[in-house]
């Protein structure tokens, strides 16, 4: 297996990593809240009175961010090698694991780590081993 070394691009991951912890940083610390996504969608169906403006201003922001970052850095367009079948059932596995381990990656992986939760440690280590399984498989084995 070779790498593919154009997409490697650690100083905007690192960036990107940069920025995603200040944000979790700074929701965390102002209103004690815990920026992951799930609950940032699970929270606006059925909204909540004073609950629901800033989560929605939230995924507003998840919305409109690649779309300046676009604008800004104009980044190769990302190649999706899947069908339409495959990424519903991916989906979908993932809304029911996120419901399942009560938390998403960066619920759990960001915030949860950062606040030494065993159940986050335990989660983030399931859903790593999971990822690494399945790239194994995909890749050496079928």
């Amino acid at each position: 297996m070779t790498i593919d070394w154009a997409h490697f691009t650690p100083g905007s991951a690192l960036a990107g990593g940069i920025l995603i912890g200040l944000a979790a940083a700074w929701l965390i610390l102002e209103d004690g809240r815990i920026l992951g996504a799930s609950g940032l969608l699970g929270g606006l169906i059925p909204p909540r009175s004073g609950d629901w403006q800033w989560r929605a201003l939230a995924v507003l922001g998840l919305i409109v961010s690649p779309l300046v970052a676009r604008f800004l850095f104009a980044p190769a367009a990302p190649v999706i090698e899947a069908n339409a079948a495959t990424l519903i059932v991916g989906g979908l596995l993932v809304g029911f694991g996120t419901r399942l381990g009560n938390g998403c990656t960066s619920g759990h992986g960001v915030c949860g780590l950062a606040r030494l939760s065993p159940r986050s440690l335990a989660a983030t280590a399931t859903f790593m081993a999971a990822g690494f399984l399945t790239v194994f498989l995909v890749r050496h084995v079928l």
